[in-house]
């Protein structure tokens, strides 16, 4: 299976055209989040991601309106927005869990989810998973500039726990292009471009 996945397009119309052309390529497309900003914009980068002709899955990021990307999937036969919940394509299941977490960011437009509340939903995520989430774990690929750790202890227990096969992230722009590794799972922190992935 190849996966093209990204993150944080933040309304970059010309990243979602490149991604788009290069799916024709991919088995499944993987977005973890940020699609919009500050709350505004999803809707032209959703629909430029539907004409992908490729089982599109995605999570939601701190800068979308959960709900109104909700709306802009509920019709889309190949797309699957994610939260806390799981999907199984071509017998590989990906589970994906989206959101600042914890919160750090208290702006009216910041979508967040506790630690404590993560943890939970994060338990529910099945074995040999493909772990979708828009924040880092703690401690991997997510450095910011200062050289400090801004990731989510939660979402390291989890993958310490349950071991996915692949973890893909995004959220913290200086920490794009990076990965690490946490066992056996290699977590990629994704940015707005093309990143090719084989299972």
């Amino acid at each position: 299976m190849k996966i093209l996945a990204f993150s944080d397009l933040h309304r970059n119309v010309e990243a979602a055209d490149k991604i788009v052309a290069a799916s024709a390529d991919a088995d499944i497309l993987v977005g973890a989040g940020d699609f919009a900003t500050r709350g505004h914009g999803a809707a032209e980068i959703i629909q430029i991601l539907r004409a992908a002709n490729t089982p599109t899955v995605l999570v939601s990021g701190n800068h979308d309106n959960s709900k109104e990307l909700r709306k802009l999937c509920s019709d889309w036969s190949d797309g699957y927005l994610l939260s806390a919940q799981p999907v199984t394509l071509a017998n590989i299941t990906f589970f994906g869990l989206g959101g600042e977490i914890p919160q750090r960011n208290f702006a009216e437009w910041n979508e967040a989810v506790s630690e404590e509340d993560a943890s939970k939903a994060l338990a529910n995520c099945p074995d040999n998973a493909v772990l979708i989430t828009h924040m880092p774990p703690f401690g991997y690929a997510d450095l910011q500039r200062d050289g400090s750790h801004d990731g989510s202890k939660s979402i390291t227990a989890a993958i310490e726990k349950k071991q996915p096969i692949l973890h893909f992230c995004g959220h913290i722009h200086s920490a794009w292009g990076m990965s690490g590794k946490i066992g056996t799972t290699s977590i990629h922190n994704l940015g707005p471009t093309v990143n090719w992935f084989e299972l």
